[in-house]
């Protein structure tokens, strides 16, 4: 009988914009660059601050030039690993979000998804939840994956990616 592993929770509580991005880049210097981490929280919550601490541990020099790609729905930073920003805000549709693609990168460098609930099938991620608590405190909740879904997901990418090599040739 195979036993289910539960995912690992982390809670941690900021007192501040600085503390929120601090704790992400904190986060982000142990990743191996190819994370995904859903970004989940109302507006104003902090998710573009936690967005711009991942990319600062990744090795991003100027962090102004992070923002929530609301209406460009993508955002591309450089770092030691390339960081894809994306957010869901505008878009209702779970055909939407499916189009938008960005599982394609997934294993090509850390992809980083604001409103992140919106997503309605199954990628293992970081799950980062920001709860708004009195003035600037913050309830972030961190949930990773088990090792083995992780694994799963990496591995059909990589059958996937063969099969297409070997249409082209």
């Amino acid at each position: 009988m195979t036993s289910r592993r539960r995912p690992l929770r982390r809670v941690f509580v900021s007192h501040s914009a600085e503390e929120t991005f601090a704790l992400a880049a904190k986060l982000a210097k142990e990743f191996r660059g190819d994370e995904v981490v859903f970004l989940i929280g109302e507006l104003g919550a902090g998710k573009t601050v936690f967005a711009k601490g991942i990319a600062s541990g990744l090795g991003l020099k100027d962090v102004h030039q992070v923002c929530s790609p609301t209406f460009t729905l993508m955002n591309v930073y450089g770092g030691r690993v390339p960081v894809y920003h994306f957010d869901l805000y505008r878009l209702a549709e779970e055909e939407d979000i499916r189009d938008l693609g960005f599982e394609d990168y997934i294993g090509a460098g850390v992809v980083v998804v604001e409103w992140a609930e919106k997503i309605k099938f199954r990628i293992p991620a970081i799950f980062v939840t920001i709860d708004v608590k009195e003035g600037d405190r913050r309830k972030i909740s961190l949930d990773s994956p088990v090792a083995s879904e992780i694994y799963s997901v990496r591995e059909r990418k990589k059958r996937k990616r063969g099969r297409n090599e070997a249409r082209t040739t």
